[in-house]
Formats: C-alpha cells, sequence, structure tokens
C-alpha cells in the first residue's frame, strides 16, 4: 500500500480504531529489539505513576451524596491534592462516580455515559443507595445496585458518604491502578 492511501485511512479511522492500530504498530517496534523491551518497562512505569495521579471523575450525583462530594473538593479536604480533577464530559473523564438511586429510566442514560469513556476506565459506588438502592431497595423503580449493569471497581458505603471516606475511596482505587501496570510488551502484571 502507497504511504498516501494509507495516511488517509489513519485519518480515516473513529479514535477506537486508531488507537488499536497505534498500539499493532508500536508494539510491533518495541518487540524488535532489547532497546524497545527497556523502553517497555521504563515507560510502564511513567504510564502507572500518571493515571495513579491523574483521575478525572464524571460526577453523577443525584442525590444528597452529591452534596458531599462537594465537600470533598473544597479547600478542607481538597481532593486535588490526590490528582482527582472533575471533568464535565464522558469522553475527557476515566473514572465514573455514581452517587444517589439509578431508577430503572436513569439506568440506559448511566450506561450510555459510561460506554462513551475512553479506556482505562473504573467506576466508583459512592454511598448506600448506588451500592445497594439504599433505604429505597424495595421500589419497583430503582435499580438495586450500580453493579447490576455496569462493573463497579471501589464501594464507599455510608448515607451520607463523608468526604473522609470519599478521600479515602479514591486512595483504594490508586492502589488498584497502582497493582495493574500495563506496557506496550506485558498486558498486565501485577
Amino acid at each position: 500500500m502507497d504511504m498516501s492511501k494509507q495516511i488517509g485511512t489513519v485519518m480515516l479511522m473513529k479514535s477506537k480504531d486508531f488507537l488499536a492500530w497505534f498500539d499493532d504498530w508500536f508494539g510491533r517496534i518495541m518487540k524488535k529489539g532489547v532497546i524497545g523491551r527497556g523502553l517497555d518497562v521504563l515507560l510502564t512505569d511513567f504510564w502507572t505513576w500518571a493515571r495513579v495521579n491523574s483521575i478525572y471523575p464524571l460526577h453523577f450525583g443525584i442525590m444528597c451524596c452529591a452534596l458531599e462530594m462537594g465537600a470533598a473538593s473544597a479547600s478542607r479536604f481538597d481532593a486535588q491534592r490526590l490528582g482527582v480533577i472533575y471533568r464535565s464530559t464522558p469522553r475527557q473523564c476515566d473514572l465514573l462516580l455514581v452517587n444517589g438511586p439509578v431508577s430503572k429510566k436513569l439506568r440506559p442514560d448511566l450506561r450510555r455515559l459510561y460506554d462513551q469513556m475512553a479506556e482505562p476506565k473504573w467506576v466508583i459506588a459512592m454511598g448506600e443507595c448506588a451500592i445497594s438502592g439504599g433505604p429505597f431497595w424495595q421500589s419497583y423503580s430503582i435499580v438495586q445496585g450500580v453493579d447490576k449493569f455496569i462493573p463497579v471497581d471501589v464501594y464507599i458505603p455510608g448515607c451520607p458518604v463523608r468526604p473522609e471516606a470519599m478521600l479515602e475511596g479514591f486512595m483504594k482505587l490508586q492502589d488498584k491502578i497502582r497493582a495493574t501496570k500495563k506496557g506496550v510488551l506485558t498486558e498486565e502484571r501485577v
């Protein structure tokens, strides 16, 4: 294939296809020699450090826990010192922070937000309502836990969740990210 056709093909790719193509291309270059393997070891640690220290949550607050999330971001608790910076669009986020009771009518929209997030992505269920439905668990219209339709990485119990518990949940997620190192040559290692 001539170079202009290859460039044209790359320019027309969707972002997910481009990332797969780039990973394959970069992986082939990295596998060719000792230098590539050495770079992979160094870059794996760097990417892990970057992921741990730059978490961008999409806050999906429905009820009272949303107020506690605001308190955790204020100067007294300062969630930004942990590298947590809130964004307003799922395409810029890697963490979905869900709190409050999720109704069956809201479930497809929440799933769509999760699907729009780029990989790697994580989910935190914050508060009893998001974990199990809370006091509304017997209601016909409430989903009994976010984990019924989205994979949850960290659960933060409480009603409402205190800001200290929320920061601890962020630190547990950072530990989970730190434990899973992903490089170009090494798929996952613990």
